[in-house]
């Protein structure tokens, strides 16, 4: 099962890339994951909390998978352990011109418990959506 969104903000992606690895200011803006912590180094793992909409706070320790530049950040998490319920996270930037950005977030989800999960997987969409409209703000006003 995945889920995704997406949306243009009027930045380079550059700036939106500075924004989403700038970790410790997360709390200043995502309302989504609220604390992320880690080096930005693939098959490194990274301290994540998640806020769902009308839900609970998760932490989750996933590793990055890929970090291209500009371009792409993905992580794989885990509940408890692998196949119970998977996540392969990502964040892609894709270049509109040279002042604009597509911004896709998406998660692959996989194991066991995720046909059980509905509730929490469209507490998640909505997550998104509050993050990706945080983010379109944020580098609208500071860039």
């Amino acid at each position: 099962m995945e889920i995704r969104t997406e949306l243009e903000i009027a930045a380079p992606a550059s700036h939106v890339w500075r924004i989403l690895t700038d970790f410790p200011r997360y709390g200043d803006w995502n309302p989504f994951i609220t604390e992320i912590a880690g080096e930005l180094a693939v098959e490194r793992q990274l301290q994540l909390r998640l806020s769902l909409p009308e839900g609970r706070d998760f932490n989750i320790r996933p590793r990055l998978l890929r970090c291209d530049e500009n371009r792409e950040l993905c992580w794989r998490g885990h509940f408890l352990f692998p196949g119970l319920f998977d996540g392969e996270h990502f964040f892609r930037l894709e270049s509109v011109s040279e002042r604009r950005t597509r911004f896709v977030q998406g998660e692959n989800f996989g194991g066991v418990l995720v046909r059980f999960s509905g509730r929490t997987i469209t507490r998640a969409a909505r997550g998104f959506v509050y993050m990706n409209q945080a983010l379109k703000r944020r580098a609208e006003a500071v860039g």
